[in-house]
């Protein structure tokens, strides 16, 4: 029972850290003063239009040319 009990917390607390990790990362600032964050979401665009290239090319029976 003990040892259920330490691997579920094991667990919980590694998962905790790996969310942590990512929060960290993600809010970090460069020297320009921008995060890691903001980046992804100027580019998020740029990757939609390319997911929709990619439905598009599954939809037509090719493989996608990425």
């Amino acid at each position: 029972m003990y040892k259920q009990l330490a691997m579920g917390f094991i667990k919980n607390a590694i998962i905790g850290i790996a969310i942590f990790e990512g929060i960290k990362y993600l809010t970090k600032k460069d020297v320009l003063g921008t995060s890691n964050f903001e980046k992804i979401k100027e580019q998020l665009p740029s990757y939609i239009d390319k997911a929709k290239e990619v439905s598009q090319d599954l939809k037509a029976g090719k493989l996608p040319q990425v």
